[in-house]
């Protein structure tokens, strides 16, 4: 089973979830965040990658 990982915008909290890509832009389900374009920007506030954090377990317990 492929373990798919979910990264957060630190700027307002978008979900980058690589199970569900993100097709609006391109990006197919199943894409990893390494492999999403350095030049992609958070569709909700526009910052870059570099402002988004790996979501550990213990931060999705938290919410």
């Amino acid at each position: 089973m492929v373990e798919y990982r979910k990264y957060r915008c630190l700027v307002c909290d978008f979900v980058y979830d690589e199970e569900l890509g993100w097709e609006e832009d391109g990006i197919a389900p199943g894409t990893r965040w390494e492999d999403v374009p350095e030049d992609w920007y958070c569709p909700d506030c526009g910052v870059g990658k570099e402002d988004f954090e790996l979501m550990t377990d213990e931060f999705k317990k938290s919410l």
